[in-house]
C-alpha cells in the first residue's frame, strides 16, 4: 500500500460516499465531486480510494504450488448459456475440498483471482466465475465492470453462480466437499447459495454480504462464517433478523463484526483494507474451511 492515504487519513463521509458509488447508486464523477465539497483534501481522499490492484497481487500467478487456467462450462438459464472461470488448485491430481470464490458487483477482478490462489495454495481447488462473462467478461477496470453488471438480469447471474457451484462439486478434482465464500454482492450470494444448494454447500463464509431471503433461511445446512464491517450499516442493519432465522432452524453459524472497518475492509487494493482484522477474518476463514471440509 506504499504511497497511499491510510484508512485512518480519509474522513468517514469520503468513505461513506465511496460505498454509494460502489454499488452503483452514484456515478464516478458525482462521487468525486461530492467527496471535493464535502471537506478539505476530500477529492484527494476520494482519488486515493480507487483500486491498484498492484498491491491485490499476494500469490503469483506463476506460484509453483499451484496449477491455474480458465475453464469454460454450460450454465442453463444463465445470461448466456455459458460460463467461464478461473480454476486454481494445488499441483497434483487432487481430490481436494473445493471452494466457490464470487465476486463483488464488478466481475473478476484482480483481486478475487488472488483470493482463488489463496486458497489453493491452502490446499483448496478454487474456482472464481466471471459473472459477466456472458458479456465479454471484467473489462479490465471497475467503473465499467460495475456498469456491465448491473445491466445483467439479477436472476439469470445468480443462476450462473448456482451452475458454477455445481459444476466444481461435481469436478474430477472435487472430493465432494464444497465451500463457499463472497464479498459484497459474493458475499450476499454466497448466502444465496447456502439457502439454494442445502446440503451440498458444507461450509460458507459470507463478507459483509446481503441476508438471504428470511423464508429461504431454514434450508441452510452449512456450517455458516459470517464476517461484517463494523461501519457498514447498510448491511449489517440485516443481521438480528438474519440470527434470529438461523436460531429458528438450527443452523451452526459464528458471526463476527471487525472492529474499525468499513465495507470491503478484505479487499487489500484500496484504503478500505484493514490489514490486521482482514488478516485474523482469513484466518478464521482459512479454519472454518480446513474444519468442515477436509
Amino acid at each position: 500500500m506504499d504511497g497511499m492515504l491510510t484508512q485512518a487519513e480519509i474522513d468517514q463521509r469520503i468513505f461513506d460516499l465511496y460505498d454509494e458509488y460502489c454499488h452503483g447508486d452514484i456515478d464516478r464523477r458525482t462521487f468525486l465531486s461530492r467527496a471535493a465539497a464535502a471537506t478539505v483534501g476530500g477529492l484527494t481522499m476520494a482519488q486515493a480510494l480507487m483500486p491498484r490492484y498492484a498491491n491485490a497481487q499476494t500469490i503469483s500467478f506463476t506460484d509453483q504450488r499451484i496449477m491455474a487456467n480458465y475453464v469454460t462450462y454450460p450454465s442453463i438459464g444463465g445470461s448466456s448459456g455459458m460460463m467461464r472461470g478461473y480454476l486454481v488448485h494445488p499441483k497434483g491430481k487432487g481430490p481436494f475440498p473445493v471452494v466457490l470464490v464470487i465476486h463483488e458487483n464488478r466481475g473478476l477482478n484482480p483481486y478475487i483471482e488472488d483470493v482463488a490462489r489463496r486458497l489453493a495454495v491452502e490446499g483448496f481447488a478454487a474456482l472464481a466465475p466471471d459473472g459477466l462473462s456472458p458479456v465479454g467478461g471484467y473489462p479490465g477496470n471497475d467503473d465499467d465492470g460495475r456498469d456491465l453488471q448491473a445491466k445483467l438480469d439479477p436472476a439469470r447471474l445468480r443462476t450462473d453462480m448456482v451452475n458454477s457451484a455445481i459444476y466444481l462439486h461435481k469436478h474430477e478434482l472435487s472430493s465432494g466437499k464444497m465451500g463457499v465464500t463472497g464479498f459484497c454482492w459474493g458475499g450476499g450470494t454466497t448466502n444465496y447459495l447456502a439457502a439454494t444448494l442445502g446440503a451440498d454447500v458444507k461450509a460458507a463464509v459470507p463478507f459483509y454480504g446481503a441476508a438471504p431471503a428470511a423464508e429461504t433461511v431454514s434450508r441452510i445446512k452449512a456450517a455458516m462464517l459470517i464476517n461484517y464491517a463494523e461501519n457498514d450499516e447498510r448491511i449489517d442493519s440485516m443481521w438480528p433478523a438474519y440470527e434470529q432465522g438461523l436460531k429458528a432452524a438450527g443452523v451452526s453459524y459464528e458471526m463476527f463484526k471487525y472492529p474499525g472497518t468499513q465495507h470491503g475492509f478484505h479487499n487489500n487494493s484500496t484504503p478500505r483494507y484493514n490489514e490486521a482484522q482482514a488478516k485474523i477474518a482469513w484466518d478464521r476463514t482459512l479454519a472454518h474451511f480446513k474444519k468442515h471440509l477436509a
